[in-house]
């Protein structure tokens, strides 16, 4: 017996219909899981994306504050020789001031010297002057010549030095220093960005030839 017979049409249509919703969405699950991992692929590949532009950022923001505080510095030094330079350019406005108002004949103002040997840097002929003053002034207090030893005194009292003399003195003989006194590659080319010879013709100079003959 069938029993299919026994069940009213309304009945089996609904039951029929059940069946044919549970396999519509077996079909529609798998479409729905696609588009879900198509969307996380997309967010994935996106934050990687964002990750590599914040990390660019990063190292230009890392690079920028470098360029900036060595800017600050090169400023710094800027200000330093700036204030240098206005310190020595008062020094030297006052000492002028000094010898156009005073006129009496034992007043020295500028020294002058041959126009054919110009200054290597500023205050060169001026600072050379003045040192072999101060060594004359300290051989005549030695000696007991002690009127040579009051009027070297008041020259030197009278003009100061520039400084830049003494200063590049310094300077070179730190770098033969720091090269134990040998003229290698880093002191060659020390020496040739300041100008300054290393041979006499075809012999090499000795470091302590070098300074005394240039400084």
């Amino acid at each position: 017996m069938n029993m299919e017979e026994f069940i009213r049409p309304e009945e089996f249509i609904a039951q029929n219909a059940g069946c044919d919703e549970t396999a519509a969405q077996e079909e529609e699950a798998p479409d729905e899981l696609d588009v879900q991992r198509t969307v996380v692929e997309a967010l994935a590949a996106e934050k990687a994306e964002l990750s590599e532009q914040f990390a660019a950022l990063g190292k230009k923001v890392a690079q920028l504050e470098t360029e900036k505080k060595a800017l600050g510095e090169q400023i710094n030094v800027l200000r330093a020789e700036k204030e240098e330079l206005r310190s020595a350019l008062e020094r030297v406005g006052n000492l002028l001031t000094k010898n156009t108002e005073r006129m009496e004949s034992s007043q020295i103002a500028l020294i002058d010297r041959d126009v054919n040997i110009d200054d290597r840097f500023p205050g060169e002929t001026r600072d050379h002057v003045l040192e072999i003053i101060r060594e004359a002034r300290d051989t005549a207090e030695s000696e007991g010549r002690r009127r040579r030893a009051q009027l070297l005194e008041s020259v030197l009292v009278a003009n100061e030095p520039v400084g830049e003399l003494k200063s590049r003195r310094a300077k070179l003989e730190k770098l033969f220093e720091e090269n134990g006194n040998i003229i290698n590659g880093p002191v060659l080319e020390a020496l040739e960005k300041s100008g300054i010879s290393h041979k006499e013709g075809e012999n090499y100079l000795l470091a302590s030839e070098i300074l005394k003959r240039n400084y």
